[in-house]
């Protein structure tokens, strides 16, 4: 058993402990970091964000996914993608990322330990291996709680390898099914509803609302599901599932409105849950709040002041991009650096195929706030990059208010919406109106012309009015 002492303790390697860690580092402070998994990068690079983004990129990819809807699928090689051509894929992208973060420890001076960590006391933390003996006792001035969250699983769910599975199962199977059932409509269900449907799969996903990805503006979320069902994906709303029976072959789903479903898989998606079995954190005081969340305050100090907590732990937004700018955050406030408050105020990406991106206001809170606001559109019909690069749906929604003219809401849907977004992001952080993207000269043929588009679509209609 070794003992170390260090400034600053970081429990967990996700995005949220890397960038704390990081960011102590260059304050000049001793960090140590632990990590359950034998790599570093946490569930975002084994489990999670990583792995579901590549195999997105390895499914539009090998598919030929763009192709088909360009050429059309009839005039594109069909393609037998095996599971095999999938994992080849994530692996590559999983090392890289490991080698890169390896290197940004090693060159920060972060040393890593592998193993499970729970706290002794407010400043004492042990380490146990994975045969449950203890390595290591951890003396720390400052500790951050950066254990990120795990699929829920309830104990009437009968969860396998093979057939029920959850997000973190489902990177683990075999083949790809032809018939597939996910329960819930939420980020990571109809995510991975639209891979699969991608490949091929026919895909069902069921939800109690009324939608997929309800909190979503409401017309993006209904040209996203016109978009899935052209790839064969059926959505059913308002419907609450009652029990799950694994079968030899099948699994059967029953509701509570006495229909079933069955199908060669299924994808229990409703819910995540912090990641604090482990941590002990009873012995310094710490509860969880009633949704099982670490409870902080605005610094993201918990109750016992020298230990902080950030990302999924604490519960939303729960994105790997949020969780990075807390963690930065919270390793300033604790060794004292000018620091600032999280902002309110940042995009929300989702991969879906198509996949969406917005920053501000939807509509439907717009018509509750009661505001005047006037929306400009453009579809991805109207621009010319992408006739060039695949026909794609897709649309840009602006939010604007009817008066003074400041942009209040960002919404697109469709290819390389997630990197776009970042225009309309800056411009609403400078209090722009929907004139900026009609004075400015857009590169063309691009996605981002689309802005401009559909700022003149909005201003004319204000325009006329007038």
């Amino acid at each position: 058993m070794e003992e170390l002492y260090a400034d600053f303790v970081v429990i967990g390697s996700g995005p949220a402990g890397q960038k704390a860690a990081i960011q102590a580092a260059k304050l000049g402070k001793s960090v140590v970091m632990i990590e359950k998994y034998p790599n570093p990068g946490g569930g975002c690079l084994h489990s999670g964000t990583i792995p579901s983004k590549s195999l997105r990129e390895a499914i539009l990819n090998l598919t030929d996914f763009h192709k088909k809807s360009y050429y059309s699928k009839h005039d594109v090689q069909e393609h037998d993608i095996s599971i095999n051509d999938l994992n080849y894929c994530l692996n590559q992208v999983t090392e890289e990322q490991i080698r890169q973060l390896q290197r940004q420890f090693e060159k920060n001076n972060i040393k890593l330990i592998q193993g499970v960590a729970h706290f002794e006391n407010h400043h004492q933390i042990a380490v146990l291996d994975d045969n449950n003996h203890l390595t290591h006792i951890i003396t720390g001035e400052k500790t951050l709680l950066a254990t990120g969250s795990k699929p829920r699983n309830p104990k009437n769910v009968p969860f396998d390898k093979e057939m029920v599975l959850d997000s973190t199962r489902l990177l683990s199977i075999d083949h790809v099914p032809k018939r597939m059932i996910v329960l819930g409509g939420g980020i990571i269900g109809s995510e991975y509803a639209s891979f699969f449907a991608a490949l091929g799969t026919e895909v069902i996903v069921v939800d109690k609302k009324e939608q997929m990805l309800p909190y979503l503006d409401k017309e993006i979320g209904q040209h996203l599901q016109s978009s899935l069902s052209k790839i064969g994906l059926q959505f059913i709303g308002n419907r609450d599932f009652e029990e799950i029976i694994r079968h030899k072959d099948e699994v059967e789903v029953r509701f509570n409105d006495g229909s079933s479903l069955k199908s060669e898989m299924l994808l229990y998606a409703l819910g995540r849950v912090a990641n604090v079995d482990h941590l002990h954190i009873e012995n310094v005081g710490i509860t969880v709040d009633s949704k099982g969340y670490i409870p902080v305050n605005a610094l993201f100090q918990t109750i016992v002041p020298n230990i902080y907590a950030v990302g999924d732990v604490i519960g939303g937004p729960s994105l790997a991009s949020t969780s990075m700018e807390q963690g930065r955050l919270a390793a300033r406030h604790a060794f004292g650096a000018e620091t600032h408050h999280f902002p309110t105020f940042y995009p929300i990406g989702i991969y879906t195929i198509p996949e969406i991106s917005s920053c501000g206001y939807t509509e439907e809170q717009l018509k509750n706030l009661g505001f005047r606001y006037e929306v400009g559109r453009a579809y991805y019909y109207e621009i010319a990059k992408n006739t060039i690069a695949g026909n794609d749906p897709g649309m840009f929604k602006l939010l604007f208010h009817a008066d003074t003219l400041e942009i209040l809401g960002i919404h697109i849907i469709g290819r390389d919406a997630t990197e776009v977004i970042h225009i309309g992001q800056v411009a609403m952080t400078h209090s722009a109106r929907i004139d900026y993207f009609i004075d400015q000269v857009f590169n063309y043929p691009t996605y981002a012309e689309g802005y401009r588009i559909a700022a003149l679509n909005g201003f004319n209609k204000v325009k006329h009015k007038r």
